[in-house]
């Protein structure tokens, strides 16, 4: 029995309250306060003082030698322990071309997050004489036809092809693939192997307890639910604040224990009472789901009804909207008024032939959020009612997302000469220079712990770069005033008139309007900042939703152009060298914006994107290295790096 999800997650009756909080030393506004009493929001029940908030930077999706993809494609020697050093800020060896490489500025949190379905496995058959406990003989001989393939293959370089072998047969959705996945999934497959499972499993979370040190770094206890009907990828992050002795009471779940999320999230309601853990689910990639992954259906066809959407709600509050394969904000398709909407598209899907990509609406989390306004319309639940984070999916164990020291998905495609390969035209550009340098999950948590980090993921008080540490901070109320943020009280003296990100509020008054106050600052070690801007999105009377991108703040002065468009701040990037001389833009940007086209009887949402200058693609920086002109990486030289905020929801 699933407990009372929509109860858990209201907290009181007001109309709006808002909470915030005091300035950081080091930077002005790096800690703020997110309590929010507001019937239908995501949050902590608690108040949390302005100077117990920190803004933390990590990874919570992250490959080591033990998920069996990184194993077939080069990654035989980077385990838990060599991410986790890694993102500490110490100097360990690639495992593919062996240099030593070292991460720019370290992180306060990692998520090791390896495939739970034959987790270890690969590896094992490899490196050990295979384990035949439990196996019949046919299986046994099947087993070790497979060694066989996988040690030739792994050693002359080839374990791409073999992995691609068994890989799903194409199907136009999940719904339609649902049909036969059950055997298609398991074609060409192995039998499993709990004992490796297990002793891997436990390994893993060994390491993640040796490397916690609260209040310092935190190391996270997860893995990968790995669903891709049809190639329709469904594929979720499970992390949880529990540490290894109560995870080692239970085996990872994986899609080789169901193919339904709701079985997923099933299991985490049970395993969550019998822990006494904080358990969440993190889609991943919905830019390649065919439009599955937030459907108005659920995989097995059928409407999204309240008791569906409540369930989704709790058990998956954060999404993640950037990564490796791709950017998941929205498509030029969908969003043909944005100028900044194609960035970083990864349009290839992850099956075993090719098949033109086709966005659709379940795939990007901007038309998500405005599915989630019609579903709440029609059954009074929102179920992708979501915060949104960023993290890399790297195979390497290398928590990398800076562009000029991009390591590669995989440890096989980490040299610039060999990225190239991913072009060819069997490959359709899977590998290599179509994947993107990204990204970063940030959190404002109250203290850097697992219990912490869990309940701010919760109240979705967290954001997304594309690497880049900018900092952001966001509040959403009524008639919100730009002098307020010159004052001395600020920003505790928006009581209870706001609400930071993540946060709802229900009910406009006569004369309320609707506002947001907004701080970004540059990475200190990055570039400078182009624009911020809102992105809203409502539904009209009829049932229609519909979005718009607002220019609300930007760097340098007479740049608005005869029709209202903001021109291109333009750029400092020497493409000889692939240096930014940080000679346009701004350090920092602040904004007061009220809606102007606001109406009290319309639901909404407003999430912030902020825009850097344009700095140098790691595609142009190993073409420079490979000192070959010609090279067609076929991506752009440089590209806008940015930061997406999750959304502040209104409703009437």
């Amino acid at each position: 029995m699933f407990r009372d999800h929509e109860k858990d997650s209201s907290l009181g009756s007001t109309r709006s309250v808002g909470v915030w909080v005091g300035r950081s030393s080091a930077v002005a506004f790096l800690a703020f306060v997110c309590t929010v009493f507001i019937p239908g929001s995501v949050s902590s029940a608690e108040d949390i003082k302005a100077d117990q908030k920190r803004l933390l930077w990590g990874d919570t999706h992250l490959h080591t030698t033990y998920s069996s993809d990184a194993f077939i494609n080069g990654n035989l020697t980077a385990t838990p322990d060599t991410a986790y050093r890694y993102a500490k800020g110490i100097p360990v060896e690639h495992p593919g071309h062996k240099a030593r490489v070292q991460i720019g500025t370290p992180l306060d949190f990692l998520v090791v997050s390896d495939h739970a379905e034959y987790l270890g496995v690969i590896r094992s058959l490899y490196l050990n004489p295979m384990v035949t406990e439990g196996l019949g003989w046919r299986d046994i001989f099947w087993t070790r036809f497979v060694q066989y393939l996988l040690r030739d293959a792994i050693d002359d370089q080839s374990g791409r092809k073999l992995f691609t072998s068994i890989l799903p047969k194409p199907s136009p959705d999940a719904v339609t693939a649902m049909a036969g996945w059950e055997d298609d999934r398991t074609a060409g497959l192995i039998p499993r192997q709990p004992t490796v499972e297990i002793d891997t499993w436990r390994t893993i979370t060994d390491a993640a307890d040796r490397h916690n040190q609260p209040g310092a770094f935190t190391a996270l206890i997860g893995w990968e639910y790995s669903l891709i009907p049809g190639g329709a990828n469904l594929h979720r992050i499970v992390m949880s604040d529990i540490g290894a002795a109560e995870a080692q009471t239970f085996a990872p779940f994986g899609f080789d224990d169901s193919s339904f999320p709701s079985d997923l999230w099933a299991w985490l309601e049970r395993t969550s009472a019998s822990t006494e853990g904080n358990f969440i689910a993190i889609p991943h990639n919905s830019n390649i789901s065919k439009g599955s992954m937030f459907d108005i259906r659920d995989i097995r066809g059928n409407e999204i009804d309240k008791d569906y959407a409540q369930i989704r709600r709790y058990w998956e509050p954060v999404v993640e909207i950037t990564q490796i394969k791709g950017d998941s904000e929205t498509h030029p398709v969908l969003s043909p008024e944005d100028s900044f909407s194609d960035f970083e598209t990864y349009p290839y899907y992850i099956q075993r032939e090719w098949t033109d990509y086709v966005p659709k609406e379940g795939d990007y989390i901007r038309s998500a959020l405005r599915t989630g306004l019609s579903i709440q319309s029609s059954v009074g639940v929102n179920p992708f009612q979501f915060g949104v984070i960023g993290s890399t999916d790297a195979h390497t164990a290398l928590p990398s997302a800076e562009e000029d020291n991009f390591h590669g998905k995989m440890a096989t495609d980490s040299v610039p000469s060999r990225k190239s390969g991913g072009w060819s035209d069997e490959a359709r550009g899977t590998f290599g220079w179509g994947m993107s340098a990204s990204g970063l999950a940030a959190v404002w948590a109250t203290e850097n712990t697992r219990e912490a980090i869990l309940a701010a993921m919760r109240r979705r008080e967290v954001y997304a770069t594309t690497g880049p540490r900018i900092a952001v901070r966001v509040f959403g109320g009524w008639n919100l005033a730009e002098e307020v943020m010159a004052e001395a009280t600020y920003p505790t003296s928006l009581t209870p008139q706001a609400v930071p990100m993540g946060g709802e509020i229900v009910g406009a008054a006569e004369g309320d309007q609707f506002s947001l106050l907004i701080e970004a600052q540059a990475d200190p070690k990055g570039a400078y900042l182009d624009r911020i801007q809102v992105i809203k999105g409502s539904i009209d009377a009829s049932g229609i939703t519909r979005e718009q991108v607002y220019d609300v703040a930007w760097a340098g002065e007479d740049r608005v152009a005869e029709d209202g468009s903001l021109t291109p701040v333009g750029s400092s990037v020497d493409v000889q060298t692939g240096l930014t001389a940080n000679s346009i833009g701004a350090s920092s940007l602040t904004v007061a914006w009220k809606d102007p086209d606001f109406d009290p009887q319309r639901a909404a949402f407003y999430y912030v994107r902020v825009l850097q200058i344009p700095t140098a693609r790691h595609s142009i920086l190993d073409r420079l290295a490979l000192a070959d002109s010609e090279i067609d990486t076929r991506r752009p030289d440089t590209i806008q790096e940015r930061a997406y905020t999750s959304a502040i929801w209104y409703r009437p």
